[in-house]
């Protein structure tokens, strides 16, 4: 698990942290007293809340419902605008939001007595170690059989500390990693660059999931690309948008940030190389214009009924035949589903290993 955290040399020099159970900056490791009655995850939800705050104020009674029903193992949120406790460049707590002004303690408060109610009290919470917003897991111990443990990290390879923007947290769990990630949008200028930005972060996921040995991978998150043209409502517009009329001088870089050749290309050789199955697409094969989308435009203007498919559950290829359902939570033009954000959550559900007989059984079978 060492090579997760190989140094690369042309960004940083010094000894980078690996995966043991000793504790580093931005490293958490939870056990449970119940070993034998441990089990990996097997229900996901991911969701970009954009701001969990508002959404705890605004649209709360609808999420939880949700959550009830669906009764997920892990929830990993984006753009939740709560950071852990802690000064910048300073160590961070991952189990307190920070609260050092008025404002912030008010909405700290606001927002623990809503996970402090059902269905989120039984979760256990790893806040994004970020400076502003970021991302967030909620883990979730089961009432009947614990989770098995997991280590929990929030950066990538060439990172000595967590990421500054709170993009990444990483889970090791027994049989598979789940990462949760927010990815930079790509923006619509190379003079500001957004592209550069998009371009860094691209590499340094495609130099993870090579690296990434021993165990599957579950990347999930608001992944801010629409790979195929099925996975956008409108491609020719999305294609051919602009932003005031300027047009970048690379024509890979010409359309809607998420939507430009370039960003599919990168994304497209991620997933190839990585040995990599997108979820939903590996069970929808066909486009659908009333639940295939997980992001929509403003309901008000040019971008109404506009949609792209940008929050994934990314699977190695050895767990496709555990993918018993991905789906998208939210439907329509009107946001039905999205409780507030302007992504849907997207739920993905496996079914449990195989034991090593029953793997040697079917092996058998199939000879």
């Amino acid at each position: 698990m060492k090579r997760f955290f190989k140094p690369i040399e042309k960004e940083c020099s010094a000894k980078k942290p690996a995966l043991s159970p000793s504790k580093k900056d931005g490293e958490t490791t939870e056990t449970s007293s119940e070993e034998n009655s441990k089990k990996d995850p097997l229900k996901f939800v991911t969701w970009n809340a954009n701001s969990l705050l508002l959404r705890v104020k605004n649209n709360w009674p609808e999420f939880s419902n949700f959550i009830t029903t669906f009764d997920p193992d892990v929830i990993a949120l984006q753009e939740v605008r709560m950071p852990a406790a802690g000064s910048k460049d300073a160590p961070k707590n991952h189990q307190e939001l920070k609260d050092d002004t008025k404002a912030s303690r008010e909405e700290k408060l606001i927002l623990m007595r809503a996970l402090s109610s059902p269905p989120f009290k039984n979760y256990q919470i790893w806040w994004s170690l970020a400076d502003s917003k970021g991302s967030s897991d909620l883990v979730k111990y089961l009432a009947f059989s614990c989770i098995s443990e997991c280590s929990v990290f929030h950066f990538l390879l060439s990172a000595l500390k967590y990421e500054p923007d709170g993009r990444v947290i990483l889970a090791e769990f027994e049989t598979f990693y789940l990462l949760n990630t927010y990815a930079p949008n790509n923006g619509w200028k190379e003079e500001e660059n957004s592209f550069q930005r998009r371009r860094k972060w691209d590499k340094r996921i495609q130099e993870f999931v090579l690296q990434c040995s021993g165990k599957p991978l579950i990347w999930c998150g608001d992944l801010n690309v629409s790979h195929e043209e099925i996975d956008v409502s409108h491609p020719e517009f999305f294609a051919a948008a602009k932003l005031n009329g300027y047009v970048p001088p690379n024509k890979e870089d010409w359309g809607q940030p998420g939507f430009t050749i370039a960003e599919r290309k990168r994304f497209g050789a991620i997933l190839k190389e990585g040995r990599l199955i997108d979820a939903y697409r590996f069970l929808h094969k066909e486009k659908d214009m009333d639940c295939g989308f997980s992001w929509s435009g403003n309901p008000i203007g040019k971008y109404r009924g506009k949609r792209m498919r940008i929050d994934y559950f990314i699977v190695s290829e050895e767990l496709k035949d555990r993918i018993i359902a991905c789906e998208m939570q939210g439907h329509g033009i009107e946001l039905e589903g999205f409780y507030g954000s302007d992504h849907c959550p997207v739920s993905l559900e496996l079914s449990e290993a195989s034991s090593d007989s029953e793997k040697k059984e079917k092996k058998n079978l199939d000879v």
